[in-house]
């Protein structure tokens, strides 16, 4: 049972650390319908440059200020950069501009800050709390993760349910044109998109860097595994994103202490194929319709 227990805990924040990205990739694609699979880069240089401030002395909070920033700027400067030059053409150029984007970051960040991976301080104790006692393994740092990232969710939630801002970002997702003709202005609103969603990616990678260190590739496979949680959650849904995360850390959490931690990945791809066989456009996403 204890050990039950701890791989259930130990699944609810790598689970929350899946749910952070899938947060950033669905924000693009709801606001865009782009998968930005430069994510992982942005939120390296982000997480890099917080990474920095801590060694030359600052505060932990300093550099999640600094990470947030970085990510605000960095976010825009790639939409009216990069993806603007390419948003009419085939939406699979912009995937391929975001390729290409991922591997440049990566490349700069070794050239700057070196290949050595770098570690990053908590901002929180992570040991185990004492309950009846016995220590578990969910740390006040795990608390604070899964906190952060409900706390996002809801943020976003209320974004794009309850101001105008998100209704004119999803306007400019789903009818750009109709959005155009009645006054949004569509380019702003992408800016937007996608300087939030990196800002929402520079959070993430500050709250994982404590266990994973900070290098140019460290962000790969927390990647692919929050894109995965946001296709099982549906692309189109923050709650979904934050659902499918947590499902799939605790999946993953019990597949690597019972199985094996060799086949976690074979395990993250059979649960992807079965959610997708039952449910296509994920367990919260809308799937389209079509009218004949």
């Amino acid at each position: 049972m204890g050990r039950f227990l701890d791989l259930t805990l130990a699944g609810l924040t790598s689970g929350a650390v899946y749910a952070a990205v899938a947060l950033a990739l669905v924000l693009i694609w709801r606001s865009t319908r782009i998968v930005n699979f430069a994510q992982g880069g942005m939120m390296m240089i982000t997480t890099f440059l917080g990474c920095t401030v801590v060694s030359h002395g600052g505060s932990y909070w300093l550099a999640l200020a600094v990470a947030i920033a970085a990510g605000l700027v960095l976010g825009a400067v790639v939409e009216r950069v990069l993806i603007r030059p390419v948003a009419k053409r085939p939406p699979l150029d912009a995937v391929v501009v975001t390729f290409g984007l991922l591997v440049g970051l990566q490349g700069i960040a070794g050239m700057v800050f070196g290949g050595t991976p770098q570690s990053y301080p908590p901002a929180f104790s992570i040991a185990g709390f004492q309950v009846g006692g016995r220590q578990i393994l969910f740390s006040p740092n795990d608390l604070w993760i899964v906190g952060v990232v409900l706390a996002v969710m809801v943020v976003l939630a209320v974004v794009f349910r309850r101001t105008s801002a998100g209704l004119r970002m999803r306007a400019t997702a789903f009818a750009p044109e109709v959005a155009r003709l009645l006054g949004v202005r569509v380019g702003r609103m992408l800016t937007v998109g996608w300087a939030l969603a990196a800002v929402v990616g520079a959070v993430a990678g500050v709250l994982i860097a404590p266990s994973t260190f900070v290098s140019p590739t460290a962000f790969d496979a927390v990647l692919v595994f929050g894109f995965t949680a946001a296709v099982i959650g549906g692309l189109d849904s923050p709650p979904g994103a934050v659902v499918g995360g947590v499902a799939l850390g605790l999946v993953l959490s019990f597949v690597s202490g019972y199985l094996g931690p060799d086949i976690v990945t074979l395990g993250a791809l059979v649960v992807l194929i079965v959610v997708l066989m039952v449910r296509p456009h994920g367990l919260f996403g809308a799937g389209a319709r079509r009218r004949v």
